[in-house]
């Protein structure tokens, strides 16, 4: 039985990979961050009661944070894994320009320090352990599309530049350690499980909220940036076979199919008959100090040598955000309409 070691375990692709890796018999362990509130809801689904009747858990939490690099080295040298897949990052973009540092600690130094206890651990015990580093389609920012792994990164936010030191040291101590360490430069991956402060689920949680009479209107920033969007589960898939690739190599991982957040729009609206003009108003408040206007990726290599394509398409992508933003909104409506908005407030928070 093959471990992995998933740190972000508790966010969107985090869960999405948690769930493959234990369809194809893996142990899996997550790194969570403490917190005063539960942040597992993503993975709820997955736990296995380790106290029930031949309770043997394949889903591990533990503790951990990557601004503590001791704390690193000992969630490895317990859990002995055979791969790892670091995808625990500050990842709001726009959140980046308000706490540059913070992101550049978990980001850049935090994927440096996983590293570096990865190579003690294999100096140490003589072991191979595959790393799967989480880059990012940002760390091309201002370079013009489409982009594939042989355009030059330009980053256009402290996120991008803190995704590019991330990929370079991988390269390095690739280069310089012999590690199977490798990047997938994911482009923009959706789904049902996105945050809610991500475009695309602000998007459909408010068409939906809209859709029931809720809200009336949805405040965004720039409509004409332009992204490659996919869905989060075709996007692990990938994540996985490139650890199981003869040679650790880095990926460009999109759909090739560019769209403009306007457009986004457009469609959402559309699938529930609304008229999208009529509900999105444009805040200064959500523009970045620094644009990025397109992002459209090349995935040649991938699916050239991984075999990797994408199962969704981006309208039945925006069909599943949909309906599952429907059905919240219908609870919270249901919840509201019986006069328990004490319980609304409680939900929401």
């Amino acid at each position: 039985m093959k471990r992995a070691l998933i740190t972000g375990i508790t966010g969107q692709d985090g869960s999405y990979l948690a769930e493959l890796l234990l369809a194809k018999g893996y142990e899996v362990h997550g790194v969570m961050r403490r917190s005063s509130s539960f942040s597992t809801g993503r993975i709820d689904h997955l736990f296995q009661d380790p106290h029930a009747e031949g309770g043997n858990p394949r889903l591990q939490l533990h503790y951990g944070d990557l601004s503590d690099g001791m704390g690193l080295r000992s969630i490895i040298e317990r859990v002995q894994p055979d791969e790892v897949y670091n995808l625990g990052a500050q990842s709001h973009v726009r959140v980046s320009f308000d706490q540059p540092e913070y992101t550049a600690d978990i980001d850049a130094l935090g994927t440096l320090r996983l590293l570096d206890a990865l190579r003690d651990h294999m100096h140490n015990t003589k072991r191979e352990v595959r790393f799967y580093q989480a880059a990012s389609s940002e760390m091309f920012g201002a370079a013009p599309p489409p982009q594939s792994e042989r355009t030059p990164f330009h980053p256009r936010s402290p996120y991008g530049v803190a995704k590019v030191f991330g990929f370079w040291q991988t390269v390095n101590y690739r280069e310089a350690y012999d590690m199977f360490a490798v990047n997938g430069i994911l482009f923009n991956h959706e789904s049902p499980r996105r945050g809610e402060t991500f475009v695309t689920r602000k998007i459909t949680r408010a068409a939906s909220r809209i859709k029931l009479g809720l809200q009336d209107v949805l405040y965004l920033g720039n409509l004409s940036a332009k992204r490659d969007w996919g869905h989060a589960k075709d996007y692990v898939e990938a994540m996985w076979l490139m650890l199981q690739h003869a040679e650790p190599l880095d990926y460009v991982v999109a759909t090739g199919e560019m769209v403009s957040v306007r457009e986004f729009g457009e469609r959402a609206f559309a699938e529930l008959g609304l008229d999208w003009e009529e509900h999105i108003r444009f805040d200064q408040r959500y523009v970045r100090p620094s644009e990025v206007d397109a992002l459209q990726g090349d995935s040649t290599l991938a699916r050239n040598l991984l075999g990797w394509s994408p199962r969704y398409t981006l309208d039945g992508m925006i069909a599943e955000m949909i309906a599952h933003d429907l059905s919240l909104a219908s609870q919270e409506k249901l919840l509201r309409d019986h006069g328990h908005e004490a319980g609304l407030r409680e939900n929401s928070r």
